[in-house]
């Protein structure tokens, strides 16, 4: 791969375009953002052109980018001071390449046309498995692990994470001048599909007298039990829920907003489901509080912004080592690579033991 020259020209059908000379790496973020995004994308595009002298392009909104071919150029002086920024300078999307216009064809067609010879996606379960497929298909493509949840096999720790829980913890400690305030029980719902590594370390770090995860089905008897405990000894509860824990008499986790493009049910609302039930159970006036989008905003943190540009490095590395269906990852403190097969092939739950440890504050 050389170096590219990239000047806009306009498409015969008139709309904008972009015009590529020699081949290109692409880098396209995918699903929801994450802090420490630009920090993946400045580390890749850093040691890309000042150590390996490529050229790149970043594909907008994700794999709709790749899908219609929709690029712009980056170069040094787009990526100056982007580290410490929350979100992506090239946008994102939930959309699946697979689905409507798409497909390998279509991508491979794309990527040829505008001279894009692979692609970094970075991403979590739905953007990687997208690029598994890809890549099974013939297209050359390299993975970097996002996810706030941190349910992403095979890496110790993904970026985004660490912020996350931060987030989560100062909303926390919000909460618990407020309920010892008032005398109330304060339900705060956090992020968490699959797994509860946000729940249980924010919860942890906050104090929290209850930890609600995917991995754990609880009854409402043993959830009213901690909370009347906690009340009993005078003081205000602090429930911490992860959207996708499901009570031991549900089948699945509470969703009552469809699906998105990938299938999955879009969760949240379990912390309201609950309020009402432990406020009539114990007497004690109870309050939801659902984080959200809050956790996963702003800017990363120092530890996140590190890991990033680490993996971003990484990644081109991989790219020039031609370690085509393999995503960066974490190992203790060392960055190696993994095949997407094993990244994908089960989540990152918390052990048992992590939870007995954490329970022992309950109540």
């Amino acid at each position: 791969m050389g170096r590219i020259r990239l000047a806009p020209a306009i498409s015969t059908e008139g709309a904008p375009t972009t015009k590529i000379g020699v081949m290109s790496i692409g880098i396209l973020t995918s699903g929801g953002d994450c802090p420490g995004l630009n920090a993946v994308i400045r580390g890749a595009v850093l040691k890309g052109t000042q150590i390996y002298n490529q050229e790149f392009v970043g594909f907008r909104g994700g794999w709709r980018g790749v899908v219609e071919g929709d690029i712009m150029p980056i170069e040094r002086k787009d990526i100056q001071g982007i580290s410490k920024q929350g979100g992506t300078i090239l946008g994102t999307s939930r959309t699946n390449p697979f689905e409507g216009d798409g497909g390998a064809e279509r991508v491979r067609e794309n990527m040829a046309r505008l001279g894009v010879d692979s692609l970094i996606a970075i991403g979590g379960e739905g953007t990687l498995a997208a690029a598994k497929r890809l890549t099974d298909a013939g297209i050359k493509i390299v993975g970097v692990p996002k996810t706030v949840d941190n349910d992403l096999s095979a890496t110790d720790y993904t970026f985004g994470f660490d912020t996350a829980v931060q987030i989560a913890t100062d909303a926390m400690d919000r909460l618990r001048t407020t309920g010892d305030s008032h005398g109330r029980c304060m339900v705060a719902e956090v992020m968490g599909r699959h797994v509860g590594w946000i729940a249980l370390h924010s919860g942890m770090a906050a104090g929290a007298h209850v930890i609600l995860i995917p991995e754990q089905k609880t009854s409402l008897d043993q959830i009213c039990a901690w909370v009347q405990s906690v009340k009993d000894r005078g003081r205000a509860p602090l429930v911490v829920v992860a959207e996708g824990f499901h009570l031991d008499s549900m089948d699945d986790p509470h969703s009552e907003r469809g699906l998105d493009a990938f299938g999955r049910p879009r969760l949240g609302g379990i912390g309201e489901i609950l309020a009402p039930i432990i406020e009539e159970r114990t007497g004690l006036e109870t309050r939801a509080t659902t984080l959200g989008h809050i956790q996963r905003g702003g800017t990363p943190s120092s530890y996140d912004r590190v890991l990033a540009t680490r993996y971003g490095m990484a990644a081109v590395d991989s790219v020039m080592h031609q370690r085509w269906g393999r995503m960066v990852s974490l190992s203790g403190t060392s960055i190696t690579h993994v095949a997407f097969e094993d990244a994908l092939g089960k989540l990152n739950t918390v052990p048992q033991s992590r939870y007995d440890e954490a329970s022992i504050l309950f109540g």
